[in-house]
């Protein structure tokens, strides 16, 4: 009997349950995406015209990145809905690029337990801001230029510091989107270039009197000295600037661990900039949190001209790069420094860290100092993202019914016989704990009834029996698989 046979006889065109990863999954994002919230989907989402830190702690397939979807749609739909300012989402979900550049910069041939214990504050801070201000330069640079807000002349400035210094995108030089994007916002002011037009004049006047000398047959002045000091002189405060903006680029791209600026290619935007725009404002240029957090503030109020009313940082897969490699210990050393009460209360700015649940261990052994900085108490902490059987239940009922093409929609509960009542169905479920291991078993469950059947004689309704032995083989697998016994 095939699966497909079953399917059919139920109403239900294709397996609903055949999916297990929410970012691949087109029945969760057709239906499920906005219908079916966790229990404490409030208290994590919380209100979208006020961004607000909440720290979520799942198992694998607890449903992290279904939630990180459905904030994403939520977002969408506030910024669609009405007048109300539009929330600036940030998705900090990718830290390969991040790290790998951290590695390379910190010790390649160290330990990278060692390298990774040195991942302060501040890198998160730079790879938060690369990732904003690369996402926002793409926006003012694909819009309508009648649509590009306008900014005052220190917003305008601002953003082209931050764009100099962490826009991050690939998709085409650096130099020409640079100057686009001043070009975009508006921000055209020389950076002075009476140091450029002294030295050259001084060339030129050099070498048409070397010229006229040749000549004249008098050569004999250019063995002196002083005109060759006086021409020195002339490019003094040309050579001036670009060794000060070189020197200030080298203190940026040596402190900012996580980025992929060039000195060059930092060095040569600096000194397009006006000396005086540049004096006295912050640059990432010393490993400290201090000028960071003033960035932020520049960023958020670029962001406010532009219509945003608030920003949200979504963390997630924190599991996934490849330096970490699933490991406790490394994803402890790499998302503790960001567990910081005044960075995550900062105002405006939201954070919303989707973490696995073996780092809520971590937090239960740390002592009095951590826990003063921070300050989890007033972060919305859901130390887990539990299910239970009926919230399961709902939830493979709401896959099915989006899977329907018949009328009425099928049901969950038909696919089972009479001896499977609606207490022993949910009590069953329960076991498998979290909705990615609910999928898992339902479609083997699926497939080992079909497997039982032939063609010719159909079942479409599962038995208690088989309910039972699938199921208690499944959490068999499941255990050995929780305890690093067998793969599954």
């Amino acid at each position: 009997m095939k699966i497909q046979d079953f399917l059919e006889h139920h109403g239900i065109a294709g397996n609903p349950f055949a999916e297990e990863e929410a970012q691949n999954d087109a029945v969760f994002k057709r239906s499920c995406l906005e219908t079916t919230f966790h229990p404490a989907w409030d208290k994590i989402f919380g209100d979208p015209s006020e961004p607000s830190t909440s720290i979520v702690f799942g198992e694998k397939g607890a449903g992290k990145t279904a939630l990180k979807l459905q904030m994403l749609r939520q977002y969408q739909a506030h910024a669609d809905s009405g007048p109300e300012a539009a929330t600036f989402v940030v998705l900090y979900d990718d830290f390969n690029p991040f790290l790998d550049r951290f590695v390379s910069r910190v010790g390649l041939s160290r330990p990278v337990e060692r390298v990774l214990s040195q991942w302060k504050l501040w890198d998160h801070m730079d790879a938060i801001l690369a990732l904003g201000v690369t996402q926002l330069v793409d926006r003012l640079l694909t819009m309508p230029a009648r649509d590009v807000p306008t900014l005052s002349a220190s917003q305008s400035r601002d953003l082209a510091v931050l764009a100099a210094c962490y826009d991050q995108s690939t998709a085409e030089p650096f130099p020409k989107r640079w100057r686009q994007l001043r070009q975009r916002i508006g921000y055209r002011r020389p950076a002075g270039l009476w140091p450029l037009a002294v030295g050259i004049l001084a060339t030129v006047v050099m070498a048409a009197a070397l010229l006229y000398s040749g000549k004249q047959g008098t050569l004999s002045w250019t063995s002196l000295w002083w005109p060759w000091i006086l021409l020195v002189g002339a490019w003094l405060p040309w050579g001036w600037r670009r060794l000060r903006s070189l020197w200030r680029s080298l203190r940026i791209v040596r402190s900012m661990r996580t980025g992929n600026r060039t000195i060059g290619q930092l060095s040569r935007a600096l000194a397009r900039m006006p000396e005086v725009d540049l004096a006295g404002q912050p640059l990432p240029q010393l490993p400290r949190s201090d000028d960071r957090y003033e960035l932020f503030t520049k960023l958020q109020s670029v962001l406010g001209a532009c219509g945003y009313g608030g920003m949200v940082v979504i963390v997630d897969r924190l599991d996934e790069p490849h330096l970490i490699n699933g490991s406790a210990e490394r994803m402890r050393q790499v998302i503790w420094p960001i567990l910081d009460n005044k960075f995550l209360k900062s105002p405006g700015l939201g954070f919303k860290l989707l973490l696995p649940v073996e780092l809520y261990r971590f937090i239960e052994r740390e002592d009095e100092a951590f826990n003063q900085r921070a300050r989890l108490d007033k972060q919305n902490l859901v130390p887990s993202l539990e299910w239970s059987g009926e919230t399961l239940y709902d939830i493979a009922s709401m896959r099915v019914q989006a899977a329907s093409v018949g009328e009425p929609p099928a049901t969950l509960a038909a696919f089972f016989d009479d001896s499977v009542d609606k207490r022993r169905l949910l009590d069953g479920l329960r076991t498998v704990r979290v909705p990615r291991q609910l999928f898992k078993f339902l479609y083997r469950l699926l497939v080992s009834h079909c497997h039982a059947h032939t063609s010719e004689q159909p079942v479409y309704q599962i038995p208690i029996e088989r309910f039972d032995s699938v199921l208690a083989v499944y959490c068999r697998d499941q255990d050995a698989f929780d305890r690093g016994l067998a793969p599954r």
